[in-house]
């Protein structure tokens, strides 16, 4: 159980700022993953967060696990054209269209490559040798909004037919996953995940 802000002496992130975000912050962001379903599933909340607060969507998360059939990118690429207007009609989720489609293409793409390197998670951890980059931010300003990693990835799923996965969402990708160690020196989760 996570306290209160005002009852909790941990120190973290500046972001997590209520009870949810402070249970994602705490159990989940830059935790090293190598699940391909992980993967799927931030994928697909971060391109539907485009435009929009990562709260928000954390919000909708398990509306959109019902939706997006609990993340399963094969069973999400077979989502037909009656399906996608369905979602449309979920207030549950972000009733974009293009970002709807997105996730539908996006699966596709992500079977495409698992094919290929066997796992998503060979492909994505390939973009930093294989290892967590592990940086040693001070506050939250000197954070960056994308790198050289995440800039080649976008532009590499661009090639491959994905949508709605900039260098800027990928980097969040990258940092909810564990890719990169961003928390902040002082959050009490910064050695813990720099140790692994």
């Amino acid at each position: 159980m996570i306290k209160s802000a005002k009852t909790d002496p941990k120190k973290r992130c500046a972001w997590a700022v209520d009870p949810l975000m402070r249970r994602y912050h705490d159990k989940e962001w830059g935790v090293p993953s190598k699940s391909d379903r992980k993967h799927f599933e931030f994928l697909v909340l971060e391109s539907a967060q485009a435009g929009l607060s990562w709260r928000t969507v954390l919000y909708k998360r398990k509306n959109y696990r019902k939706a997006f059939a609990d993340f399963n990118p094969a069973k999400v690429s077979k989502f037909t054209p009656k399906k996608i207007r369905e979602l449309l009609k979920n207030p549950g989720i972000i009733r974009n269209r293009l970002k709807v489609e997105a996730a539908v293409n996006n699966a596709k793409r992500f079977l495409e490559i698992q094919k290929e390197f066997v796992s998503f998670s060979n492909y994505i951890w390939g973009f930093l040798g294989g290892r967590t980059k592990v940086n040693r931010w001070k506050n939250l300003k000197q954070l960056p909004a994308k790198t050289p990693a995440s800039d080649a990835l976008s532009e590499d799923l661009k090639k491959r037919g994905f949508k709605f996965l900039g260098s800027t969402v990928l980097y969040s990708h990258m940092q909810a996953l564990g890719l990169v160690n961003d928390h902040v020196t002082s959050c009490f989760r910064y050695r813990p995940l720099q140790l692994g």
